[in-house]
């Protein structure tokens, strides 16, 4: 693996982390609240939705990226505590030493695999957390054993009642795949469930990113539509009778059928040199 943090031309005091020549994340030292990648700005919107406005929240990364939804939960909501599950040990120490963490943020990371770490856990989060945010990739793609009905009960059984899990994937033509997590969401969480994603990507005519959205509640989603249209990239809220009509014979995952998630055509990602625009498809 080769990582490295480069200065984005266009926007003073932000950076990219790329991974072996793909975009991974974005951060703004100066403005952690600013939300580049667009997915990344959907999440923000469900996250902005939970409890009061500024309120602490207790919040579950797999994945760090470059710590962007970690950077800003601190920023928007103070003293929340968060915990960060991550396979890469030197990928987290270049993105301390060259993008540092707010002083005095209640941020932990711990080292190992998402799945085999989560069930390590302190017994006093199960329960108790308000968002758990799945982004989990490795090179391109989604690992097979992060993707299955029996992954995302064990993501539930850590969720508050009112908590919400947010799962960030990407699929291109036909979009079998985001079907397919869909599904498998839905056999956990019921109709507590919804998309986000554009138009284009949510009809497998582009490949790009989609935002799961599950919680053992009914999800906090009346400002949505409203929020995703402001956007520069405004992308589509799926639930309720749309949502069964999209996964409509869509299997469910299992640990014995799961699958990695469809490698992209390279052109997705990559980098051209001296470019520091990222494609969609990226991380944290």
């Amino acid at each position: 693996m080769h990582a490295e943090i480069r200065a984005d031309r266009w926007v003073p005091g932000a950076f990219e982390l790329i991974v072996d020549g793909t975009p991974q994340s974005h951060v703004n030292l100066d403005n952690p609240t600013e939300l580049f990648f667009e997915y990344i700005a959907r999440m923000g919107h469900v996250i902005d939705q939970l409890k009061q406005p500024g309120e602490p929240l207790t919040a579950l990364h797999l994945g760090a990226g470059a710590l962007t939804i970690p950077r800003y939960i601190e920023a928007t909501r103070p003293g929340s505590r968060q915990q960060v599950l991550e396979l890469e040990p030197e990928l987290v120490e270049l993105v301390r030493r060259e993008l540092p963490l707010p002083r005095g943020a209640s941020i932990r990371v711990r080292y190992g695999d998402a799945r085999a770490t989560l069930a390590k856990l302190p017994a006093g989060l199960k329960g108790a957390v308000d968002v758990l945010v799945v982004d989990v990739f490795g090179g391109a793609r989604i690992p097979a054993h992060v993707t299955s009905v029996e992954f995302y009960q064990e993501c539930a059984a850590f969720l508050a009642p009112d908590g919400v899990l947010l799962v960030n994937l990407a699929d291109g033509s036909g979009a079998a795949f985001a079907r397919g997590q869909a599904a498998t969401l839905r056999m956990v969480f019921g109709d507590h469930l919804a998309v986000l994603a554009e138009s284009p990507v949510l009809r497998g005519r582009r490949f790009g990113n989609f935002v799961l959205v599950a919680s053992p509640s009914p999800l906090p989603l009346d400002w949505m539509p409203r929020l995703l249209a402001s956007g520069p990239h405004p992308a589509t809220l799926v639930h309720d009778r749309e949502l069964r009509d999209w996964i409509a014979g869509a299997p469910v995952v299992t640990d014995a059928t799961a699958l990695p998630s469809p490698p992209p055509n390279r052109s997705v990602f990559q980098l051209r040199p001296g470019d520091s625009r990222a494609s969609d498809g990226a991380r944290e």
